[in-house]
């Protein structure tokens, strides 16, 4: 899209009237949800009844949510998968009535990338409704902002000319990389900040060189004095952006006083703008996004997880006024919760989307686990979510936990606190959710803090394993500041987890362990991730690390700490 065409009068007032529409069916939606749950289930039902998966589980005979929790089990991404394979070869009527225009490839950044089926149906009924309404706080309290075209820097937007494709020639690529208006006929569908000059970036830069596509965004959005937004979900590219202003500052202000664009004719010199910026190398200590940007007024980015223990600090960078508004609680295969309001980190339920179940996080979950309903789930308690949706996931593990915050408008809050998977050497069943808020009291009560953290299971000869936990420390640490919040650190654990605390009592599980870490360690590994071909958006903070050889990149030669 062209800044003109974003810029339109009538398309500003249909675009944000669509937004904030949403958001308004959203709020009203709660106050039926058991209403809209038991439509969701209907419709889903009798569109895909003719399906070779409706006749298996006998969708026409499905009166309610009882019977469909009888008829089908609890399935993950692999139950699934060779149905999902059978579509992406080019069968039809498997899981869906309709065919998948396209498939949303997984976030991960190991294994083989899943293939989420996205159907007609599924967008216009499941997908589009929760994606406007995300956008709703950044266009109500925003719209100067928003209805700028060169007032964002959207980082999660890259939209491919060449993306990778099925068996049956589908596109499989991820969501911030489609059309949806060339492929839906959403035409509303443009994010903020596709419009800016640095959106579209020329031909010659190679889609898999994802440094260089970077490099040349931030390049041309340094040009521009008057960035106000910045739209990352991956809260680890917000915290490396003013690192990598820093790391390549002497080529960004050649690049903008020589016009040219990674060394190629691009526009006019513009020797003014490389001057003023140069006086800022001068006279401050570092390049800080608040020097480059003075107006920079809101960051939308996922504020949870592993990223609550350094996001804070990093929003300082970007202004001391600056407002970060909490990405959606979802992923490719669906939505579960949007923000609704300004809560820095919490979002209603969708009713409107699917039909959500929840297991106690502290559970093993399988294909009979006992599912609650939202209006039973506890505030401050952590659960896996399960949802299924008319796109052709039935009682979908999504291999998320999320933490009830409370509810409100007659639904749950839900925050993301981490993937489901268990760190489990001796018993200690121990979850991202859990780490993350140990970590955060031990920080809380000594005062210290972190640019990143990360831990795994280690032995050295003749002792009990034992939890190592590799932390950057925001300012350097003593000895005696390390061992204090060591013990307090464990302590935490023990209360955040009763199994952690059994194997610890049992003497199965030696005291956890830290390792400090030199300043920049956590950002070299993650250069170095996405310099092998791993997209921006793709590499994740991740908080467990058992892998050895990931662990020895990370930490290299720092001594064993306390």
């Amino acid at each position: 899209m062209s800044a003109g065409e974003w810029t339109n009068p009538d398309r500003l007032r249909r675009y944000r009237e669509r937004v904030l529409d949403e958001q308004r069916i959203l709020r009203e939606a709660c106050g039926d949800a058991d209403g809209h749950r038991q439509r969701v289930l209907e419709d889903m039902l009798a569109f895909n009844a003719d399906t070779e998966f409706g006749k298996k589980h006998g969708f026409r005979q499905i009166r309610d949510l009882d019977d469909f929790r009888k008829a089908v089990p609890i399935a993950d991404y692999a139950a699934l998968e060779p149905w999902i394979e059978r579509m992406a070869a080019g069968e039809s009527g498997l899981l869906t009535a309709d065919d998948p225009a396209l498939y949303f490839t997984s976030s991960g950044t190991t294994g083989a990338h899943k293939k989420i089926p996205v159907t007609p149906r599924f967008v216009q009924t499941v997908f589009m409704p929760f994606y406007y309404a995300m956008w709703a706080p950044m266009a109500e309290h925003f719209w100067d902002v928003v209805a700028r075209p060169d007032a964002v820097l959207n980082l999660k937007q890259d939209v491919l000319t060449t993306p990778r494709t099925t068996a049956s020639g589908r596109p499989h690529l991820g969501s911030s990389q489609v059309d949806f208006g060339a492929v839906f006929g959403e035409t509303l569908a443009a994010e903020p900040g596709t419009s800016a000059p640095w959106a579209e970036l020329p031909s010659f830069v190679p889609e898999d060189d994802h440094t260089e596509r970077q490099y040349l965004r931030l390049r041309l959005a340094v040009e521009n004095r008057d960035l106000q937004g910045i739209v990352a979900f991956n809260p680890a590219m917000i915290a490396a952006l003013p690192h990598q202003l820093g790391q390549w500052w002497p080529r960004i202000l050649k690049d903008i006083h020589d016009g040219t664009l990674g060394g190629r004719p691009h526009h006019s010199p513009n020797p003014r703008r490389a001057a003023a910026l140069e006086q800022l190398a001068r006279y401050h200590p570092a390049i800080r996004p608040s020097l480059v940007w003075p107006r920079m007024k809101v960051i939308l980015s996922w504020t949870t997880g592993v990223s609550s223990l350094y996001l804070h600090r990093v929003r300082e960078e970007f202004g001391a006024g600056v407002t970060l508004l909490p990405a959606p609680v979802g992923a490719s295969e669906g939505p579960v919760g949007v923000a609704l309001d300004r809560h820095s980190a919490a979002g209603s339920l969708v009713v409107t989307a699917a039909v959500h179940e929840f297991v106690d996080a502290d559970a093993d979950l399988g294909p009979d686990s006992q599912t609650l309903l939202p209006h039973e789930i506890e505030a401050n308690r952590d659960y896996h979510v399960v949802f299924s949706h008319v796109g052709g996931l039935y009682r979908y593990a999504l291999g998320d936990v999320v933490r009830v915050l409370d509810h409100a408008d007659g639904v749950p809050r839900l925050e993301y606190v981490g993937r489901s998977t268990l760190s489990n050497a001796v018993g200690e069943r121990l979850r991202d959710g859990q780490v993350v808020r140990a970590l955060r009291d031990a920080l809380a009560a000594t005062g210290l803090e972190v640019r990143n953290a990360a831990c795994r299971v280690a032995a050295t000869g003749g002792t009990e394993p034992y939890y190592t936990f590799a932390v950057e420390p925001r300012t350097a640490w003593s000895d005696h500041e390390t061992s204090r919040f060591a013990r307090l650190l464990d302590t935490s654990l023990c209360g955040e987890s009763a199994d952690y605390r059994r194997v610890r009592a049992e003497g199965r599980l030696d005291a956890a362990s830290v390792l400090r870490l030199p300043e920049g360690a956590f950002q070299r590994q993650w250069d170095a991730t996405v310099a092998s071909g791993v997209r921006f958006t793709q590499v994740k903070d991740r908080l467990f690390r058992q892998d050895d050889a990931q662990w020895q990149r990370l930490t290299g030669d720092t001594p064993h700490g306390h």
